[in-house]
């Protein structure tokens, strides 16, 4: 069986409406469907009677009525939130507010490193500086509640303080934006980075998850499967800009067009997040050079 990727963008179930997707887990999913969420971001529910609620979602407060709804009679013990972009964890402060439960998970928001002058207020518009943990969660740390465990595993890449969260009573991961079925997850430096993802990407291929329920989108059901694929997907994509780096492309702008052919012009900025990413690593490792002491958008670079 090939391991080069396949995405699923099959529908997943409509916003605001509570799938069950094992004894063990529901699914709200916050009606913020767009380029970069998909239908919207997947807020998951974990247990019975005192359960878990991961990954609360954007600042809308219509979601926040649908997950209250959800586990009407029950006891929200804690609020888990594998990352902190503004699609994934503004609606903490007012879910905390109405179940009084324990914020855990991932740390504040941080930027992982410098980029060029001017650049990280740009790059990381994404993030929710607002976001702050009761309790900050580590690799390796658990939650628990009747019938069920959650254990954290460090994933940092997609931004720098990202954590997945296995279900071992299920054999499942709450893989976060980390790995989804529908797209490859975004690296927009400088929160986001290339060399974390993919260490990320080894830590899980070394776990024995069956199944995996990401930040948006349905479930990856062959996990083992899609992260050599997303491996490999990396690989071409870094040869690709190679490739355009030998054709005599010095900016990111020149190569975003031929790499990511058919892609909408609306789509190009976050490509470009992309190419900087692998590009920052081919510089980390030698292969490429850059004008400039940082890279940036808009450096110019060439072949080592």
């Amino acid at each position: 069986m090939s391991d080069e990727i396949e995405f699923d963008r099959s529908a997943t179930t409509p916003p605001g409406e509570v799938a069950r997707l094992s004894p063990l887990v529901r699914r709200v999913i916050a009606g913020n469907g767009g380029p970069m969420t998909f239908t919207g971001t997947c807020s998951y529910i974990v247990g019975q009677g005192r359960v878990a609620i991961i990954d609360p979602g954007p600042d809308d407060p219509a979601h926040v009525a649908r997950l209250l709804a959800a586990v009407a009679g029950e006891t929200v013990s804690h609020i888990v939130v594998t990352h902190t972009h503004r699609d994934h964890s503004p609606a903490v402060p007012a879910l905390k507010a109405a179940t009084g439960a324990i914020v855990v998970g991932c740390g504040s928001h941080r930027a992982a490193r410098e980029l060029a002058e001017g650049e990280i207020n740009r790059l990381d518009a994404a993030a929710d500086r607002d976001y702050a943990p009761d309790s900050e969660m580590g690799h390796g740390d658990a939650i628990t509640g009747p019938g069920w465990s959650l254990t954290a595993v460090a994933t940092p890449g997609h931004t720098a303080n990202h954590l997945a969260f296995t279900l071992a009573e299920e054999q499942t991961l709450f893989s976060g934006d980390h790995v989804m079925a529908w797209s490859t997850s975004i690296v927009a430096p400088p929160d986001g980075s290339m060399a974390a993802y993919m260490a990320s990407i080894e830590t899980l291929r070394g776990m024995e998850q069956a199944l995996y329920w990401p930040g948006h989108g349905g479930p990856v059901t062959e996990p083992q499967r899609f992260l050599r694929g997303l491996v490999q997907h990396r690989r071409q994509r870094e040869s690709a800009i190679l490739s355009r780096l030998r054709a005599g492309d010095e900016r990111i702008a020149d190569m975003v067009p031929p790499i990511y052919q058919g892609l909408a012009p609306a789509l190009h900025g976050a490509a470009a997040l992309s190419v900087l990413a692998q590009i920052e690593d081919l510089v980390a490792h030698g292969i490429v050079q850059c004008d400039e002491v940082l890279p940036s958008l808009t450096s110019r670079y060439r072949l080592a």
